[in-house]
């Protein structure tokens, strides 16, 4: 068994579930030239029950909306997804100028000839790739009018002035987002219905407890929960309204403590990768609070790591 199907195993996934992702791994081959698009997701995901959804989901040919709040791991599992049924990843992160040349593609001149350059989606449709579609309520109609037949039982892009291209049995795609950001909107139903959704629940010291010790197995147990605990405590406050969720980051924590293994004291790892990342001198504040109460500055990289 592969190590990311190990690692479904670890979790208590479903043992069928987990048949079934081997065979699709072994019926559908990658292509050659799209193998490196094959990446290991930096930080695992840990979840059950969402795990398991999702599997079921794209196994039955389904495409996936992963909704929910800020540093509920939206990315992480998509990535992880993607690595999980080892398929090539392609990332399409929508703004107000997404247009429909971006995702399928447009015209260049080459060899003395007007040829199609192809966007992420088209790349997707052709390898058989997981197509992941970061902030897709921020998408112009435009370029969600290109998804409807990609995303339905036609499973086929249209592209003007070129042929139609059915998609790869193995293509699926994943859309993410946030609630409330600015520029977003509310997705239209026949968008919505093309997807099955998933509300992601917020991290709890289980999830983070496993995520850490995962990425730092070498970590003294009571630094980890410590760190932990800044995380928690600045979702408690940005769910209460007592902050917004500027410094509710998990990757900046979890590169915070990768740069303590480096020397660095954690309190200033931990300035750098959530106490700045908010911009308002109160709410800054509150957040420097909340680190302090935690993480003491007296502490140096062996309080975390131990000697080594």
């Amino acid at each position: 068994m592969t190590e990311e199907l190990k690692f479904l195993e670890e979790q208590e996934v479903s043992p069928g579930l987990i048949k079934k992702v081997e065979e699709f791994r072994e019926r559908y081959e990658v292509a050659a030239e799209a193998v490196y698009r094959i990446t290991k997701p930096a930080i695992p995901f840990y979840g059950r029950e969402v795990l398991e959804m999702a599997i079921a989901g794209l196994l039955e040919g389904e495409n996936l909306l992963l909704t929910g709040p800020k540093a509920t791991g939206k990315n992480i599992l998509a990535e992880n997804l993607a690595y999980i049924f080892g398929r090539p990843s392609y990332n399409v992160s929508f703004h107000v100028n997404t247009n429909s040349g971006d995702l399928i593609g447009t015209d260049t001149f080459a060899d003395n000839e007007v040829k199609l350059r192809k966007g992420s989606i088209y790349r997707c449709a052709e390898y058989g790739g997981f197509g992941i579609l970061d902030e897709i309520n921020m998408a112009k109609n435009d370029a969600v009018s290109v998804l409807h037949a990609t995303l339905d039982y036609r499973r086929s892009i249209d592209v003007p002035g070129y042929d139609k291209i059915d998609l790869h049995p193995a293509a699926r795609f994943i859309g993410t987002m946030n609630y409330g950001y600015a520029g977003t909107k509310e997705l239209n139903e026949a968008l919505v219905s093309r997807f099955l959704v998933i509300d992601m629940p917020a991290q709890t010291e289980e999830t983070l407890g496993f995520i850490f010790r995962k990425m730092f197995p070498g970590a003294r147990a009571q630094a980890v929960e410590q760190f932990i605990g800044v995380f928690l405590d600045l979702q408690t406050k940005a769910q209460n309204s007592e902050i917004s969720t500027k410094a509710l980051d998990l990757r900046g924590l979890l590169a915070a403590m990768k740069i303590v293994d480096t020397g660095l004291a954690p309190a200033l790892a931990v300035q750098m990768g959530v106490v700045n990342k908010t911009f308002d001198i109160f709410e800054k504040e509150i957040v420097e609070d909340v680190v302090k109460t935690r993480i003491p500055s007296s502490w140096t990289r062996e309080d975390v790591y131990g000697q080594g």
